[in-house]
């Protein structure tokens, strides 16, 4: 499982909806098959699929087990405990919490804060620098993975520090050792591939559901626990690096405690929003350092993929300012750790195509000049060029295009209808015709004067009750809803075999009109009835053979009660075996 990237497809549930194309924000989707999955070169790990797929057929990898191993393999497994628990769990203690956690078997329970912390003040002393720089903030995952897969010309900016988690980890290692085990838990996915890029750190992450899972599975009710004076935090609570969680949570801290000009700090969060944030940035010219905090999760981290709900941000941020403002005295003296790293783009290079290359693609689609490219986004791509650009690169399929499909699914209808030897039309709410064939034109609509030509003009829009004199039977299925099947109707000089029924209730009704009289239709009619006739033979004769084998195994069963009755018990002479079936037949 392990292997499994730490968002993928559960093929068996993908209904075909495209909804996780739309709600991607750097479409890292590829339907093939009819399947949507996530291609890992491209995801950021944001968990917007996750949250939109309506058949939950996007998951979330399950690292349980891992944890659980962990456990087993370990003497001492710590936990670093997002800030975000704070509002994850309202009215639970954090000291009830802790208690809960070491009853799963952990060592004992930090806070992710602690490395935050050693983050902003590591940052705000390169900001202090003042030397004309952009810095931006390593501290989420998700936005450093999308600056590099996707913004490389701004993954420069990136601060080059290892991320809280991380630092956390390291500050944890110096503290108890590097023979101890850490596992994360916090509403994040991306952590888990900092999980996988720094396995001398971290071993497992966790979210918050995981943790509600694993305490139902465990029969842990944190609120209902009495904790002691050992249920506390280890090796210190943290401070200002509790505010982290919600935006602007980190500028905050770097404010209150190192300093910090307001000026030169910006918050943004949200992958939208920081797009927006970005563009034009190396365009400006600098008169002093800038830092950006940015935050993927509209809000801050409260709101993360895996928290148990994805709004009440007033609510959520309340809390954990007020949580952090309970702690700021006295402060943890914050370490000084080495925790540097590099930070560089990753992305592959952008493809270029050509107009001409774009055009074929959109021809595929039926899409031959500008006026057809609708750009309606049904399928999940902001424009058809954009489509047409995930088309060559694979990624798409043209059965995501909705007016190609309706076009397409048209034109088979079409065909079929027509082809059809049989009349048939559809008659709308008025009864006036909507669509009808060619044999349905010939049987119905008025000859010209030689008796043969079928009118030119089309029988759409023509009232059904002026082409035919039974009329009011579309009429009785339009109003009950009830279809009319096989029914035999005198038409002129012909037999009609007739089925209206309901395409759509009290608003379209169909119809198929056969003439029987027809050689051909009366060649197949009589093979119809000869078949109708040889299965009823078939039906009965069964019938009957059943009925006989039943009543001869119990004529057998009544002689065979007779006969044993009847015959003395000679305990010294064989009883004779007689078959009566033999004798009757004699």
């Amino acid at each position: 499982m392990q292997d499994v990237n730490p968002i993928y497809t559960e093929k068996r549930e993908c209904q075909d909806c495209y909804k996780c194309v739309r709600h991607c924000p750097v479409k890292a989707i590829k339907v093939e098959g009819g399947y949507a999955s996530v291609m890992p070169e491209l995801c950021v790990l944001c968990g917007h699929c996750v949250e939109v797929c309506p058949s939950h057929a996007k998951r979330v990898r399950d690292d349980l087990p891992r944890a659980r191993a962990l456990l087993a393999k370990r003497p001492r497994v710590l936990v670093s405990l997002a800030p975000s628990f704070v509002s994850e769990f309202p009215g639970i203690a954090p000291a009830q919490l802790i208690q809960a956690l070491r009853g799963l078997g952990f060592h004992g329970v930090s806070e992710t804060a602690l490395g935050a912390q050693v983050v902003s003040a590591q940052a705000a002393a390169a900001l202090r620098a003042d030397d004309g720089r952009v810095l931006v903030s390593s501290a989420c995952p998700t936005v450093v993975s999308y600056l590099q897969k996707h913004r490389p010309n701004d993954a420069k900016h990136l601060t080059a520090l290892l991320s809280p988690l991380l630092a956390h980890c390291r500050l944890l290692r110096e503290a108890f050792g590097n023979d101890i085990g850490i596992v994360f838990i916090g509403p994040c996915i991306a952590k888990k591939l900092e999980a996988e890029a720094h396995p001398e750190l971290l071993e497992v992450v966790l979210t918050f559901e995981d943790l509600r899972r694993w305490l139902a599975l465990a029969q842990l009710d944190p609120s209902r626990l009495t904790p002691g004076p050992d249920d506390r935090f280890v090796p210190d609570r943290a401070a200002e690096g509790a505010w982290y969680p919600v935006d602007g949570g980190m500028i905050a801290g770097m404010k209150a405690s190192c300093a910090v000009n307001d000026s030169s700090c910006m918050a943004f969060s949200g992958l939208r929003a920081i797009e927006k944030a970005l563009d034009g940035l190396g365009e400006s010219v600098p008169d002093a350092s800038l830092f950006l905090e940015l935050l993927a999760c509209e809000g801050g981290c409260v709101n993360g993929p895996r928290a148990a709900s994805r709004g009440g941000t007033a609510a959520k941020r309340r809390c954990v300012l007020g949580y952090g403002r309970a702690s700021e005295a006295p402060g943890p003296v914050v370490p000084v750790l080495d925790i540097r790293a590099e930070l560089g783009a990753d992305a592959a290079p952008a493809a270029r195509y050509s107009d001409g290359q774009i055009r074929d693609a959109l021809r595929l689609v039926g899409k031959v000049s500008p006026v057809d490219e609708l750009n309606c986004a049904g399928c999940g791509y902001d424009s058809c060029r954009a489509f047409a650009e995930a088309l060559i690169q694979r990624k798409a399929e043209r059965e995501m295009c909705v007016t190609y499909m309706r076009k397409l699914a048209l034109k088979k209808a079409n065909a079929l209808l027509q082809k059809m030897p049989a009349a048939v039309v559809i008659v709308n709410d008025r009864l006036r015709v909507i669509e009808a064939n060619e044999a349905f034109a010939r049987m119905f609509m008025p000859r010209g004067g030689d008796g043969e030509a079928v009118r030119a003009s089309s029988p759409e829009g023509l009232a059904v009750g002026d082409l035919m004199p039974f009329a009011h039977l579309f009429d009785s299925v339009m109003r009950t809803g009830e279809d009319l099947l096989d029914r035999d109707l005198r038409y002129h000089s012909t037999i009609l075999h007739v089925t209206i029924f309901s395409i759509e209730t009290h608003a379209v009704v169909g119809a198929i009109l056969q003439d029987v009289t027809e050689p051909a239709v009366r060649k197949a009619e009589v093979i119809r009835k000869a078949r109708e006739v040889i299965q009823r033979s078939l039906t009965t004769t069964q019938q009957i053979a059943c009925l006989l084998g039943e009543s001869v195994a119990e004529s057998e069963i009544t002689l065979n009660s007779i006969i044993e009755s009847f015959t003395p018990d000679r305990p010294e002479e064989p009883r004779p075996t007689h078959d009566w079936r033999k004798l009757y037949r004699r």
